[in-house]
């Protein structure tokens, strides 16, 4: 069997220890494994799979289309998804069990008007919705906020009055708290508290409450309430990168490739693109197969480094759709030598983290957005 040009390794070992490390951080709240986005890039079935088998009650996921993708893998466990625009038919995720997030009033009689309450006689039949309500209370996204979380109470309260929908939960995001220290996070627990507040005036049962995101888990317990998500963390990776972690918590993902090609070069020989590196010395070149199709960041160009040898090497000029270059000095290698992009850091290697530095961004889009020819494979299955 040929050994693939380029691999992304998942440790599901290391993912499932994140989750009961985090767990640990929550003893009294129930645990959410967020799995959206292909399980952040790691491969939705399988930790999906790994997150049931680490205790995580409930997963989460953004759209209907992944909490479908988790029923037809087998999962029939509690999901939750979150996202959708207008026009959904939202039938089969009510017959499949899916709860779901009713994010305005609209939002609610859509969900409603498709799904499967009565048969054409007028006989009871089917599922009814369960439905957690969004309250905005100071990200800006989705949500009701203010007078539209008044009008959704009521809305609400008058369909589960009639039997029509089920209240399951309530729910809301920080926008800040990777910032521990930040205003916004004292603000956001008091909107929130006033919006269950409304809920039960309504006479409604708030269910089950949830603000936790990775970062509350972490720095924020009076947020922990009934039940906390877990996401970026979940895979070994900060909310941010100066976010102070003081739990062990091991990066999930390595990301490997093997040298297409390696060469001695002369000093004064320009690479790639724009010829934005040139070498100062004579030095050898090695050729690394994968590129921006697989969702290596281009803006890290002449930034980031790969493990190789049992340290770091320079990724040098521009990376290209296909490839780039890393500089070797005086390294020996040979075409098929493997080097690594990212992961735990535990032969020297840089970590997604360092990507994300390198790049000007954070490591949820270096993991997240991986793709193209990239192999996936998993350990601890």
């Amino acid at each position: 069997m040929t050994a693939p040009q380029a691999e992304a390794i998942v440790d599901l070992d290391a993912y499932r220890a994140n989750l009961a490390t985090l767990a640990a951080c929550a003893p009294s709240s129930a645990l959410m494994a967020v799995v959206k986005a292909d399980g952040y890039g790691h491969g939705l079935p399988q930790v999906a799979r790994a997150a049931r088998e680490a205790g995580a009650t409930w997963l989460g996921v953004a759209t209907p289309d992944e909490a479908l993708a988790l029923r037809a893998t087998g999962d029939t466990g509690p999901v939750l998804c979150w996202l959708s625009a207008p026009g959904r038919d939202w039938g089969p995720l009510v017959e499949a069990g899916v709860e779901v997030t009713a994010s305005s009033v609209a939002q609610l009689q859509e969900i409603l008007a498709t799904s499967p309450r009565r048969s054409a006689a007028g006989v009871p039949g089917g599922r009814r919705p369960r439905v957690q309500l969004k309250v905005d209370t100071g990200l800006a996204r989705n949500g009701a906020f203010g007078d539209q979380w008044t009008e959704l109470v009521g809305a609400a309260a008058a369909a589960q009055a009639a039997g029509h929908v089920e209240v399951s939960g309530v729910w809301s995001h920080f926008a800040c708290a990777d910032q521990p220290g930040h205003p916004a996070n004292d603000a956001q627990e008091a909107v929130f508290s006033e919006a269950v507040d409304q809920l039960r005036d309504a006479g409604i049962d708030p269910g089950l409450r949830h603000l936790a995101n990775s970062a509350a888990i972490l720095s924020r317990p009076s947020a922990h309430l009934d039940l906390v998500r877990a996401g970026i963390s979940s895979y070994g990776l900060p909310p941010d990168a100066s976010m102070s972690i003081d739990v062990p918590l091991r990066p999930a993902m390595t990301l490997r490739a093997r040298l297409a090609a390696v060469k001695r070069v002369p000093a004064g020989t320009s690479v790639s693109y724009g010829h934005t590196w040139t070498a100062d010395r004579e030095s050898t070149l090695g050729l690394v197969p994968i590129g921006y199709a697989e969702g290596v960041l281009r803006t890290a160009s002449g930034r980031a480094a790969v493990g190789f040898a049992g340290g770091q090497v320079r990724q040098v000029g521009t990376i290209c759709m296909d490839q780039f270059v890393v500089d070797l000095g005086e390294v020996p290698a040979r075409p098929g030598d493997v080097v690594t992009l990212f992961g735990p850091g535990d032969d020297g290697e840089p970590t997604a983290e360092d990507w994300a530095s390198a790049a000007g961004t954070i490591g949820y889009e270096v993991v997240t957005r991986l793709g193209g020819r990239i192999q996936r494979s998993h350990r601890g299955v």
